[in-house]
């Protein structure tokens, strides 16, 4: 299991558009979540040991901004040809077995993470209703292995800020999990 730490794309920049394919093979673009006070756009997969980490609580965490109007979207970017876990199909499957009530995206070319500089799974991003990055960072500081209970604590206190009209603290610690598997 290799580490791999976020970019830390730079706080302010505008949420790149996308245009993927759900597991359900609908279109999902960035437009579509025009009216919510908040995105949060998350780089995953079904494989990453991280990912599995996580994601029981994110899965509880979701499901509560949901409802406080948060618009959130995992991206899945892996190369399926050398990962065929992280395929669509796959993907339908863990969707519907973890119970995602987010949308789940499938970014076969790849674009979509270059453009947000995405570089592991898990990769958070927030963005503010004007869609400016206000966080990227790590979801907590439990890692696999690390016996540190999965909380969730940093992304909830960006979130809570954000939702409260309060700056979210600019001092934010990289996410690490797996690099995202890159095409050759």
């Amino acid at each position: 299991m290799v580490k791999t730490e976020s970019n830390m794309l730079a706080l302010g920049t505008e949420a790149p558009d996308f245009s993927l394919p759900d597991v359900k093979g609908k279109l999902v673009s960035l437009t579509d979540y025009k009216d919510a006070p908040a995105l949060l756009v998350i780089f995953m997969c079904n494989h990453c040991p991280f990912v599995v980490h996580i994601r029981e609580k994110l899965v509880e965490l979701v499901k509560d901004y949901q409802q406080r109007g948060v618009a959130v979207v995992g991206i899945n970017s892996n190369d399926v040809a050398n990962y065929p876990e992280d395929s669509p199909a796959k993907m339908a499957e863990y969707a519907q077995k973890y119970g995602y009530t987010f949308d789940y995206l499938f970014d076969d070319t790849q674009e979509v993470a270059r453009a947000y500089r995405a570089a592991c799974t898990p990769d958070f991003f927030l963005f503010d209703q004007d869609r400016r990055l206000v966080y990227r960072g790590q979801m907590d500081d439990s890692r696999p292995g690390s016996r540190i209970p999965v909380t969730g604590t940093d992304l909830t206190a960006a979130i809570d800020a954000l939702l409260a009209g309060r700056d979210v603290p600019p001092n934010q610690i990289p996410s690490m999990g797996c690099n995202i598997k890159w095409k050759e």
